[in-house]
């Protein structure tokens, strides 16, 4: 299937960079402390610190992005999966070149090859050059990008409130806010201990060349191949797709994929590129806010609850950050008490994933036969399911398996619901 131009008058130019600034106003090691100060300074270029950038630009901050790579996008870690609830609640048409391809939505394969859709339209995205094009906006709007900036400490002085961020080139640059997007690395709760480690799983995945599609995504759960995880074939058109898997077995990651690729009888396709990362995968960290101090993104644990997508949830949590800047700045007071209007907001609008992180647990507990059961009964569609075939869902498990319940299966359901891109499931 062709690439899908959503918006013609979006040319490649769109999604082209400024020039990158590597040396923004800041100032190097001994070096005056009278350095430019901006209002917000956010560690991480990706969806959920483009997204913050962007909109506390839009609401006149002064605004720095340190981004560690020399590219803004590069190298892809995820599937590239973004639903259309996701554009919509966002109010973005995306520019053709962004877009790999247009989705129906997601088809989920059980043991035994039963399967079961979730018909929900979305997008598989050129994903480095969807944020490339979020921060080419950020850029238009006022903000300043400094790539190749690992950063190496943080510190705020207590009196004045300003951050100094620190990077390994000797430069360094002050802020009034600091929002960290710095991904699975979580940066900043490392270097200040603000919150424990949380547990994450391996994705792994090859882009292939003449894989076959009918437009949906395929997420395989199929416990011999994936340990605690599951496998897809995101399809990209013309004939790409991205080959991948989750899985808690970390070491053996890339040998379950080889195996998948076998089983699925696509051991003579090209491999383009292998490429992945590590997903944060139990839910929410407890500190998200502290004096000066946000998290989003994957940095505060951001990600639904069996698929692990983030991107949805990075982009309205940036969102949400800016907004809060943008009221502490007004205030002059960006102490934890003023920011802490920006946890209220994404616990009241985000699922309790960390809760429904149980249902994930219960689900992979179950055997080969046990999903291949579960698969055999599922209704056909999830997008639209009705109480009768609730009612018989039930009755079924009731009559023949019923120590499924015992075992999780209300809360391995719920799961699956709150993979809805509705719940920022994608």
């Amino acid at each position: 299937m062709a690439d899908t131009e959503l918006n013609a008058s979006v040319s490649n130019a769109a999604v082209s960079m400024h020039p990158a600034v590597r040396d923004v106003p800041g100032s190097k090691a001994g070096a005056s402390a009278n350095a430019a100060v901006f209002d917000v300074l956010i560690i991480g270029a990706g969806p959920a610190g483009g997204s913050a950038a962007l909109h506390s630009a839009k609401n006149g901050l002064k605004v720095l992005v340190v981004e560690e790579h020399q590219a803004v996008g590069e190298p892809v870690h995820c599937g590239e999966c973004l639903s259309q609830v996701a554009c919509d609640r966002m109010g973005w048409k995306l520019p053709g070149e962004a877009i790999a391809m247009p989705v129906k939505g997601v088809r989920v394969i059980f043991p035994g090859n039963k399967t079961t859709r979730l018909t929900e339209e979305g997008y598989v995205l050129e994903k480095h050059k969807f944020e490339q094009w979020i921060m080419k906006q950020a850029q238009d709007a006022g903000v300043q990008l400094a790539l190749g900036k690992r950063v190496s400490t943080v510190k705020r002085d207590s009196a004045s409130g300003i951050w100094t961020v620190s990077c390994a080139d000797g430069s360094s640059f002050r802020a009034k806010i600091l929002i960290d997007a710095s991904g699975v690395a979580a940066l900043v709760s490392r270097l200040l201990n603000l919150n424990p480690r949380f547990s994450s799983v391996v994705g792994i995945q090859y882009e292939m060349k003449d894989i076959p599609t009918d437009g949906y995504m395929d997420f395989f759960i199929w416990p011999d191949l994936a340990p605690h995880g599951y496998l897809w074939m995101i399809p990209k058109g013309q004939g790409r797709a991205n080959v991948g898997l989750v899985t808690n077995e970390n070491v053996k990651a890339k040998t379950f994929l080889d195996q998948f690729v076998a089983k699925m009888g696509w051991t003579d396709k090209v491999v383009i590129k292998t490429f992945g990362g590590l997903i944060p995968a139990s839910g929410p960290v407890q500190n998200t806010v502290d004096d000066g101090l946000m998290l989003i993104g994957d940095a505060a644990g951001f990600t639904s609850p069996l698929f692990e997508g983030g991107s949805h949830l990075g982009l309205v949590s940036g969102r949400f950050a800016a907004n809060v800047a943008k009221k502490a700045i007004a205030q002059n007071d960006a102490s934890k008490a003023v920011l802490s209007e920006y946890e209220r907001l994404w616990k009241a609008e985000f699922p309790q994933y960390d809760k429904i992180i149980g249902g994930k647990h219960a689900l992979y507990k179950m055997s080969d036969s046990e999903l291949e059961f579960i698969g055999s009964i599922m209704p056909p569609e999830l997008a639209e399911v009705s109480n009768s075939q609730r009612v018989a869902f039930g009755v079924k498990v009731l009559t023949r398996k019923p120590g499924l319940f015992a075992k999780g299966l209300n809360e391995a359901m719920k799961a699956f619901g709150y993979s809805r891109a509705e719940y920022y499931g994608w």
